[in-house]
């Protein structure tokens, strides 16, 4: 049985160009996430939200496996929205005013049911502190620009500004949370193959 990929069924949304900036329609998903505050590198808190959403996400995984074969699927990867209460504040320099919101999107076939279930199994296995702070909610985020960024985070600062360039240039503007999508996992690729997509709502 193959096993579902989402990123491969939504190509438009988990493969865009490392070169060109593209504007895509998001359809509202859903996701576990968890909300927090500060440094990412340094956030304790951060490295916990983590762990929590991907154990409850591989449970979630292996729960829909057993009970259908059919819905046997790749676990998307982890992805985080960004801001600062005052936006003039929020740079790369300085990311302890930073909030974030840890996520990881599910399928469709995902219920509310089958979280509280895997939350418990986590629970009972492993107790994570973070466990308590997830919520299941659909997340709307409708027009966006987005574009690739191929290297370590900290270069992410030209590839931001060229996909706000071209937000300006084609006559929208911001609205909403930045929103990285992390598609390696940079305990096993070296910082400068790092793919991670950078998307922002636009209106």
């Amino acid at each position: 049985m193959t096993k579902i990929d989402l990123k491969k069924e939504m190509k438009q949304l988990y493969a865009p160009s490392a070169k060109e900036t593209s504007v895509v329609e998001v359809p509202p998903m859903s996701y576990l996430m968890i909300d927090g505050a500060g440094d990412p590198n340094t956030s304790q808190e951060y490295m916990d939200s983590i762990e929590a959403l991907y154990s409850v996400s591989y449970a979630l995984k292996f729960m829909a496996k057993k009970s259908d074969n059919s819905k046997d699927y790749v676990v998307m990867p982890l992805e985080g929205l960004w801001w600062a209460d005052d936006m003039e504040e929020f740079s790369v320099e300085n990311k302890n005013t930073w909030k974030w919101t840890s996520m990881i999107m599910q399928p469709s076939f995902v219920t509310k049911a089958m979280v509280s279930q895997a939350l418990e199994q986590v629970e009972k296995k492993k107790g994570l502190t973070g466990l308590s702070r997830i919520r299941f909610e659909k997340y709307d985020e409708g027009l966006s620009a987005q574009i690739m960024h191929i290297g370590p985070y900290a270069t992410e600062t030209p590839t931001v500004s060229k996909l706000h360039k071209f937000i300006e240039d084609n006559g929208y503007s911001l609205r909403g949370k930045h929103h990285e999508i992390y598609l390696s996992d940079p305990r096993k690729s070296a910082p400068e193959k790092l793919k991670t997509i950078i998307r922002q709502p636009i209106k």
